[in-house]
C-alpha cells in the first residue's frame, strides 16, 4: 500500500506528468473568427461590368475591410484616469454667562457658577484615484455588416509562454470611415467595445492572495 502511494506521488511529480496536466488556455467560441461566405450567383445578371453579388467596393476604399470575414487590426490605445476628492471643515462656538447681584439673597452665587460654554468642530477629507492603460494590437474579423454601414468585429489573441498564458479578447462596432489605409483602427473609435485581458500561470498566481488570507479577510471584523 505504501509502495503504491509512493509510486503515485513520483508519477504525479514527474516532468512528463506535469507537462501533460499544464494545458494552454482554450479559445472562446464567442470570439471565434468569422469566415467569408461564398456569394450566391444572381438569378439574372445585373450588369456586364458591375456585379453587386461579387462584393462591390469603391475605388476610394482601397484594401480596407468592409465585408464579413475581412480582417481588421485594432490598435489598443486605452488610457483612462479618474480623480475625486472632497473635504469638509466646520467649527462652532457658543457661550453664555450671567452676573449675579452683589447684594441680596442671590449674592452668594459666583459668576463662574452661572456661566457655561461649548464648542464643536469637525474635519473630514476623502480622495479616490484610479487609472488604467492598455496598449498593443489585436487582429479581428468582421462578423456582421449592418444596413447603416457599421460593422461588428470580434476576435482574440492567445499567447502561451513557458511560465503561463495570456489572452486578449475584443469585440465592438466600428465605422468604415474610421478605418485607416492600413486596415487599422484605434480602439477609442470603437463603439460598445469589450476588451478582456487576462492570464494564467505562475506569474498570475504570484500576484493573487492565498485562499487562507482571503478567508481571514472575509471573517475579520476590522
Amino acid at each position: 500500500m505504501v509502495a503504491a502511494i509512493a509510486l503515485s506521488l513520483v508519477i504525479s511529480a514527474s516532468p512528463a506528468y506535469a507537462k501533460k496536466k499544464r494545458q494552454p488556455i482554450q479559445p472562446d467560441p464567442d470570439y471565434a473568427p468569422t469566415l467569408s461566405m461564398p456569394h450566391a450567383a444572381p438569378a439574372v445578371p445585373n450588369g456586364a461590368i458591375f456585379q453587386a453579388s461579387n462584393g462591390y467596393s469603391a475605388l476610394t476604399n482601397g484594401a480596407r475591410a468592409g465585408m464579413v470575414g475581412d480582417v481588421l487590426t485594432i490598435a489598443l490605445v486605452e488610457r483612462t484616469q479618474a480623480v475625486k476628492s472632497n473635504g469638509a471643515n466646520t467649527d462652532r462656538n457658543g457661550s453664555i454667562g450671567l452676573t449675579p447681584p452683589v447684594t441680596g439673597p442671590l449674592s452668594f452665587f459666583n459668576p463662574s457658577d452661572v456661566s457655561m460654554g461649548g464648542n464643536t468642530s469637525f474635519q473630514g477629507t476623502g480622495t479616490a484615484q484610479q487609472s488604467n492603460s492598455l496598449q498593443g494590437q489585436v487582429t479581428v474579423t468582421i462578423a456582421e455588416v449592418y444596413p447603416n454601414g457599421t460593422m461588428l468585429v470580434r476576435g482574440e489573441k492567445l499567447i502561451s509562454l513557458n511560465r503561463g498564458s495570456e489572452h486578449i479578447r475584443f469585440s465592438g462596432i466600428v465605422r468604415a470611415v474610421d478605418i485607416g489605409p492600413e486596415n487599422i483602427i484605434a480602439s477609442s473609435r470603437v463603439a460598445n467595445a469589450q476588451i478582456i485581458y487576462g492570464g494564467t500561470g505562475e506569474i498570475a498566481r504570484a500576484s493573487q492572495k492565498g485562499w487562507l488570507q482571503r478567508f481571514f479577510e472575509i471573517v475579520s471584523p476590522f
